[in-house]
C-alpha cells in the first residue's frame, strides 16, 4: 500500500510535544522526512527518537534570525519543502482587566508574528504542489472567558489563510487552517495549573460541552493534517477544517 507522503520533505513547527509531535509521527509513517522545531533541546531530542525519520532544530518561531537558520539548513540538506505545518504557538488564560503588554506581545509574537514569518521565509523553498497548514483553534469561532488574546491571535491566523491564497495565486501552493477543539495535550491541561485534579476537572468540563462527549486525542488531529498535506485534498484551499467533536458547530 502506497504511503501518502512518500518522499516528501515536511516541517512541523512546535513538533516536540502534543499535536505537533503526533503529526510529525504520522507524517513520518506516511513516508515523509520530517524536520521538527521547538524551543527546548531535550524535548526535541526525545521527539526525534520517537518519530524516527526526522531531525530536530531548535527554533523560536518569533525570532526571524532563527527561522533564517532553519531554512538555510533545509535548503542545504533537502533543497525544498513539500509540507509546512505551522503549529508552534500557545496561550494562557487571563481576564480582560488582567491583560498586560507582555502577555499580548508574547501571545501575538508566537501565534501571529511567528506564523507570518514562518510562511513568508519558507516561500522560496516551497515546491510546486506544496501544502501549508496553519494551526488555528475553535477559540477563534466563539467566546471563552479569559481567553480573548489567544482567540484573537487565532482569528488572525484564519484570516492569513484566506488572504495568502490570493497572494500565491498561480504558484500551485495550498494553504489551509486546521482548527482543533479541546485536545488532551500538555498545553491544554497546563491551563489548569500543576494540580492533577484541576487538570482532570478542566478535561471533564470540556467533555461536557462537546457533542461527542469527550475531548480529542492528538492522533485525531494528526490524521486530519495528513489529509491536508496529501494529494487527497488537492482542491481544498483556503479552508478551515475543524477537528473538534462538534463544539464549534453548535
Amino acid at each position: 500500500m502506497s504511503r501518502k507522503l512518500e518522499g516528501k520533505v515536511a516541517i512541523v513547527t512546535g513538533g516536540s510535544t502534543g499535536i505537533g509531535l503526533a503529526t510529525a509521527i504520522q507524517f513520518a509513517k506516511e513516508g515523509a522526512y520530517v524536520y521538527i522545531t521547538g524551543r527546548r533541546q531535550a524535548e526535541l531530542d526525545a521527539a526525534v527518537l520517537e518519530i524516527g525519520n526526522a531531525k530536530g532544530v531548535r527554533v523560536d518561531s518569533s525570532r526571524l534570525s532563527e527561522l533564517d537558520a532553519l531554512y538555510a539548513q533545509v535548503k542545504a540538506e533537502k533543497g525544498q519543502i513539500d509540507v509546512l505545518f505551522v503549529n508552534a504557538g500557545g496561550g494562557s488564560l487571563l481576564s480582560l482587566e488582567a491583560v498586560t503588554e507582555e502577555h499580548f506581545d508574547d501571545t501575538f509574537g508566537r501565534n501571529v508574528k511567528g506564523v507570518l514569518f514562518t510562511v513568508q521565509k519558507a516561500l522560496p523553498l516551497l515546491a510546486k504542489g506544496a501544502s501549508v497548514i496553519l494551526t488555528g483553534s475553535t477559540a477563534a469561532s466563539g467566546g471563552t472567558p479569559d481567553f480573548s488574546v489567544y482567540a484573537a491571535s487565532k482569528a488572525a491566523v484564519r484570516s492569513f489563510a484566506r488572504n495568502w491564497i490570493l497572494d500565491l495565486k498561480g504558484r500551485d501552493i495550498r494553504i489551509n487552517t486546521l482548527s482543533p477543539g479541546p485536545i488532551e495535550t500538555p498545553g491544554l491541561v497546563e491551563l489548569a495549573g500543576p494540580d492533577k485534579a484541576h487538570q482532570q476537572g478542566l478535561l471533564d468540563h470540556f467533555a461536557s460541552l462537546i457533542p461527542l462527549g469527550r475531548v480529542g486525542r492528538p492522533e485525531e488531529v494528526a490524521k486530519a493534517a495528513v489529509f491536508l498535506a496529501s494529494d487527497d485534498s488537492s482542491f481544498i484551499n483556503g479552508s478551515e477544517m475543524f477537528v473538534d467533536g462538534g463544539i464549534a458547530q453548535i
